[in-house]
């Protein structure tokens, strides 16, 4: 009778090789390519539906809004938290994105910098129904429970702050104590103000956003030029 024990001990015991022959097959990339496309689905549906459902949405309505069966879902994801991981990552780095994308005719860092921070609390006080509250609630939920992956989540923001306290500290603009510190605290706060008045509505969102620049651009060692 075959030992159990030794084809675990061989599949831990694989040679790197042999996983690059796997990657080379086509059925495998196929069927990873698949894989991702639905989880792609997956995700795009639960965006929707958050905005109207909040708290009150279930993996059924989900998989009816994806076009997919319930066991499918559960192929990806262990459960509602780790799609609202993918969620939350997915979001960030596309707004991210949205944020480089829109300052790069920016010449000056310090004005790039701005642009970033004043833009995420632009919306300040402006409610697109249940999301915004919910996304709010669960992020912190989730940060308790899996603080790795919100970080993971959240990087790409901080990323974009390192990146110009770097060019405006070489630029002898801003004298940052350390750029990967500052632009991760920089994130932590600019999130806790814009999840604040997710719940508190400012009546004037433009004057709250320009005070946390002043502040943030204090702390960078902002000279006279600025």
């Amino acid at each position: 009778m075959p030992d159990p024990s030794a084809e675990g001990d061989v599949r831990a015991h694989t040679p790197p090789w042999a996983d690059r022959a796997a990657d080379r097959s086509r059925a495998v990339r196929r069927s990873r390519a698949r894989s991702v496309e639905q989880a792609g689905a997956i995700v795009a549906a639960a965006r929707r539906l958050l905005q109207t459902e909040g708290a009150a949405l279930t993996t059924q309505e989900l998989s009816k809004e994806a076009g997919i069966a319930l066991q499918t879902f559960y192929r990806h994801f262990a459960g509602k938290d780790q799609l609202l991981l993918a969620v939350f990552e997915d979001v960030i780095a596309e707004r991210a994105a949205e944020l480089e994308a829109a300052a790069s005719a920016l010449p000056d860092p310090v004005e790039r910098l701005r642009y970033y921070i004043v833009g995420v609390l632009r919306s300040l006080g402006v409610h697109d129904g249940v999301g915004s509250r919910f996304v709010t609630a669960e992020h912190w939920r989730l940060h308790e429970l899996f603080p790795a992956e919100m970080r993971q989540a959240n990087q790409p923001f901080a990323d974009l702050i390192e990146h110009e306290l770097r060019e405006a500290a070489a630029a002898g603009l801003l004298h940052p104590n350390d750029p990967a510190t500052d632009a991760w605290l920089t994130m932590k706060l600019v999130m806790s103000v814009f999840h604040h008045y997710a719940f508190t509505p400012s009546r004037d969102a433009g004057a709250v956003a320009e005070q946390l620049w002043s502040f943030c651009l204090a702390a960078f060692g902002a000279g006279p030029r600025v």
